[in-house]
C-alpha cells in the first residue's frame, strides 16, 4: 500500500474526504483541522492501494490541491490491518501489476537530469572499468556495474515514450548524449596518465581476452540487454530496490564503454567497435524492454479500471 498526506485548503477538506472515503481501496483515513501552517489548512491521511492511487491522485488534481496545497505519497511499509486487507481485495488492479504513474514520473524526472553527482558516479565507474580490464580484475568489473548510475535515463527516457513526454524523453536523451562522452574524455586522460606513470601498458588490453563477453556482439547481448530492461522497469515500479542492483550487474553498458578507450589507446580498433556496437546494443535493449513492461502494465491497468465501471 502507499501512504498518502494532503494538505488541503480548509474550504476544499470535505471534497478530498469524500473522495478517499468512496474509494474502496483507500483507508485509514484521517483529519486534523488547522494544523498546517504553510500552505495554510487542514492535513489529510489515508492508506490506499497501488491499484486506486492512479484515480486518487486524478480527483485530487482536479480539485487543484496541488497549487493550493500539497500532495505527499510514499510507501507505507508493512501494514496490519483487516481494513487493509479489505482495501486490497477491493482495488481493481494487484498492486504488484499497478503503475502509480504520478510517483514513476517524479521519480523519473529526477533521474533524468544531468547533476554533478550522476557525472561523479558515471566517470567512476568508467574508470573502474578501465582499470578492470588492464588488470583483468573481476571485481573491479563488477564494482564498475554497480556504481554506474546509466539505468536511470535509460529508464526515463522509457517512461518519457510510453507517456509521449516530450520533456522528459529531452531531459534522459540530453543526460546521455553529455554524460557519456564527457565521462570517456576522463577515462581516456586518466589512461594516458597512467600509461605514461607506467603503471599500465597499451598490450594489457589483451586481458580483455579473459572477459570477451563484454565486447563480443551476439545474440545473448540483445537478450540479456532485454532481460535486465524489463527487470529493471519492474524493480522500479515495484519499488524493488534489490533487483536493480542485480540488474546493473548484469547489462556490460559500462564496461563496454570503458574498454573502447582502453581498446584506441591499444590501437584495437576492432576491440574498439565491437565494445561500442555492445554498448548501442545495451542501450536500445534496455529502452525497448521498458517500453514494452510499461504497455502491458498500462493495458492491464486500462482493464481493471474498465472492469470497475462494469
Amino acid at each position: 500500500m502507499l501512504h498518502l498526506r494532503v494538505t488541503s485548503p480548509s474550504d476544499r477538506s470535505s471534497h478530498v474526504l469524500r473522495i478517499l472515503t468512496e474509494e474502496r481501496g483507500a483507508t485509514h483515513v484521517t483529519l486534523a483541522v488547522g494544523v498546517s501552517v504553510d500552505p495554510a489548512g487542514d492535513v489529510i491521511e489515508a492508506d490506499v492501494t497501488r491499484g486506486c492511487a492512479n484515480d486518487v491522485l486524478s480527483a485530487l488534481t482536479e480539485l487543484d490541491i496541488a497549487r493550493t496545497g500539497s500532495i505527499t505519497i510514499e510507501p507505507t511499509g508493512t501494514v496490519l490491518s483487516d481494513a487493509a486487507d479489505r482495501a486490497d481485495r477491493a482495488s481493481r488492479t494487484r498492486s504488484d501489476e499497478a503503475v502509480v504513474w504520478d510517483q514513476l514520473l517524479a521519480h523519473m524526472r529526477a533521474g533524468a537530469r544531468l547533476t554533478p553527482v550522476f557525472m561523479v558516479f558515471l566517470t567512476i565507474a568508467f574508470l573502474l572499468s578501465a582499470v578492470g580490464m588492464a588488470t583483468a580484475s573481476q571485481l573491479t568489473l563488477v564494482g564498475a556495474m554497480v556504481v554506474g548510475p546509466e539505468f536511470r535515463p535509460l529508464a526515463a527516457l522509457a517512461v518519457g515514450i510510453v507517456r509521449r513526454d516530450a520533456e522528459l524523453m529531452r531531459s534522459a536523451a540530453r543526460t546521455l548524449a553529455i554524460s557519456f562522452p564527457v565521462a570517456m574524455v576522463v577515462t581516456a586522460l586518466a589512461t594516458m596518465l597512467w600509461i605514461r606513470l607506467g603503471w599500465i601498458g597499451t598490450g594489457d588490453v589483451e586481458n580483455a581476452r579473459a572477459f570477451d563477453f563484454i565486447y563480443e556482439v551476439g545474440p545473448f547481448s540483445l537478450v540479456v540487454a532485454l532481460l535486465a530492461g524489463a527487470a529493471g522497469m519492474l524493480a522500479l515500479v515495484t519499488s524493488t530496490s534489490t533487483v536493480l542492483v542485480g540488474v546493473f550487474i548484469s547489462v556490460t553498458t559500462v564496461p563496454a564503454a570503458g574498454l573502447a578507450v582502453v581498446a584506441m589507446f591499444a590501437g584495437k580498433w576492432n576491440v574498439a567497435l565491437s565494445s561500442f556496437g555492445q554498448l548501442s546494443v545495451n542501450l536500445i535493449g534496455i529502452v525497448a524492454a521498458g517500453v514494452v513492461v510499461l504497455l502491458v502494465l498500462q493495458r492491464i491497468g486500462r482493464r481493471g479500471q474498465l472492469k470497475r465501471a462494469s
